[in-house]
């Protein structure tokens, strides 16, 4: 095999390297290791199709090996400026345990205090010759010295040594941006390491100091100090206030998932009325001749409904919608995180992904909705839905590796030897013709159920920290449609109201929109 499909994956062993270590410096030589072990075994692999597991398969085996050197490494002491001491040169036998307990305390202090320890102490400087080597007042040093030293001496009485306490966090971003996964990486990505999800957790309550996160993470405080640097940069903890950080997005965790339990109850006097609004809309959007892509009655119903509620959202959302605030790389978007428990999400909720071709020629949506007995499928990419443009419109397809991709997908299947389009579609005017239909059928009942909508985000509210109070503005406008996809169909299925998808079944839609 030619080693130049390497080049490919430069992007990608680097993200998968920056989720599998504590810091920019430990990914680049873990990204560096895979690819020179992949170098060197590719002239092994015979076949091409294998290529990729095999490369994942081989990162995975290098990054055991690497875990093990660097905490060989860490076992050593090699903390920072603490790797030689001058000081203990010279320590009398039986001293060495003492000066080993001694280093990680100095090393789980902040920069601020730890470097004035160092150069105190072990490089024997003057409170004067400090002074000048950092620039600081000789007040300030002699104040932060008297600081550590109280600090050093409450550490060693009182501190237990921890391992890392480790939470999983699945960090994803909501709102606008150019990004694919492979050449142009979602942010989260570069603050998904363990050490920065600890980080996040644990400075999202309660602001933390780098003394505090140390002791807490177990790590050295200059390993927190190096994430934290990494965390401001992409603007997912602020910058301190009187030496405390905190964290810059909302994390769903278990109170959330106990508080959503109470949905199905307030739900329940509005779930009938709900459901034979969707059927009935479902009746009438048959009429205007939908392209439905072969989706059984059941499924579109569902798809109506949640289109339906997106659409009257504009109108009866009692939170208003508050815009995306445009981040360091110029687009719209927020981080959200879930708490993991057991690799699942402790609370239920809508996925909801979107892409438009705004190209040429430029004119379609595809929205796909993940929710209750849907599978996941993700939105398009611009190139693919051009192609379903092109298909829908009956044009010839001219970017033919677009149209393996998206065949590869499900967006496109070959039906009776020719290429079809795999989702509904809605033209701008049978849009504009469900959007009234949805209206007047929904009319009866949706007042009631923005008010239900209502009463229940001004508890959900107070879950999250006050500081977070745009973001979670956000997230209860999107409770409008929530409530719906999550809560009211599955009442509607548990109660024989409504059949639930069968297995498989996608919920997606292609809309024209000029």
């Amino acid at each position: 095999m030619n080693s130049d499909i390497l080049e490919q994956y430069v992007v990608r062993v680097y993200g998968y390297a920056m989720n599998h270590t504590y810091s920019e410096e430990e990914a680049e030589e873990l990204a560096q290791e895979i690819l020179y072990t992949a170098v060197r075994e590719l002239p092994k692999l015979r076949d091409e199709q294998k290529f990729e597991p095999w490369l994942w398969g081989l990162a995975g085996n290098v990054t055991k090996s690497y875990r093990r050197f660097m905490g060989k490494q860490r076992a050593m002491y090699s903390y920072d400026t603490l790797e030689s001491l001058t000081y203990e040169e010279e320590f009398s036998e039986g001293q060495e345990e003492m000066y080993d307990a001694l280093r990680t305390k100095i090393a789980m202090l902040s920069a601020t205090y730890r470097d004035i320890i160092v150069l105190y102490y072990y490089d024997d400087l003057s409170v004067k010759q400090i002074s000048e080597r950092l620039n600081i007042p000789e007040g300030t040093i002699t104040w932060r010295l008297s600081e550590a030293r109280k600090k050093l001496k409450k550490e060693s009485d009182t501190m237990n040594e921890s391992a890392l306490r480790p939470v999983e966090l699945d960090i994803r971003i909501s709102g606008t941006g150019s990004y694919n996964g492979t050449t142009s990486p979602f942010p989260h990505v570069y603050i998904n390491d363990a050490l920065s999800q600890n980080i996040l957790f644990y400075c999202y309550e309660q602001p933390k100091t780098v003394e505090e996160l140390a002791k807490i993470c177990g790590v050295p405080a200059y390993y927190v100090e190096e994430r934290l640097e990494n965390l401001l940069k992409r603007e997912a903890v602020s910058e301190p206030v009187k030496g405390k950080y905190r964290t810059e997005f909302m994390i769903y965790s278990d109170k959330v998932s106990e508080y959503g339990k109470k949905a199905g109850d307030v739900l329940e006097p509005v779930v009938t009325d709900i459901v034979k609004a969707m059927k009935q809309l479902a009746e009438e959007t048959d009429r205007l001749g939908i392209r439905t892509a072969g989706k059984s009655k059941e499924e579109l119903t569902y798809l109506y409904g949640i289109m339906a509620l997106e659409h009257l959202s504009k109108t009866y959302n009692p939170v208003q919608w508050k815009e995306y605030p445009v981040r360091y790389d110029g687009w719209r978007w927020s981080y959200h995180a879930h708490l993991m428990s057991n690799h699942k999400y402790p609370v239920r909720g809508l996925g909801r992904e979107q892409s438009a071709n705004q190209g040429t020629p430029g004119t379609y949506f595809h929205t796909s909705y993940h929710f209750g007995g849907f599978d996941y499928r993700k939105m398009m990419f611009d190139n693919q839905v051009v192609v379903c443009e092109e298909l829908l419109e009956g044009k010839e397809v001219t970017d033919k590796p677009s149209a393996a991709s998206a065949i590869e997908e499900g967006y496109i299947i070959r039906k009776d030897g020719k290429l079809a389009v795999a989702v509904p579609a809605f033209t701008k005017e049978q849009y504009e013709r469900f959007t009234k239909l949805a209206e007047e059928i929904f009319a009866p009942v949706i007042g009631a159920y923005a008010e239900t909508v209502r009463n229940y985000v001004a508890g959900y509210k107070k879950l999250f920290p006050a500081h977070l109070e745009d973001d979670v503005d956000r997230a209860c406008n999107y409770m409008f449609l929530t409530m719906y996809a999550v809560d009211i169909c599955d009442l509607a299925t548990e109660q024989g109201l409504l059949m639930p998808p069968a297995k498989g079944s996608i919920c997606d839609v292609l809309v024209q929109y000029k």
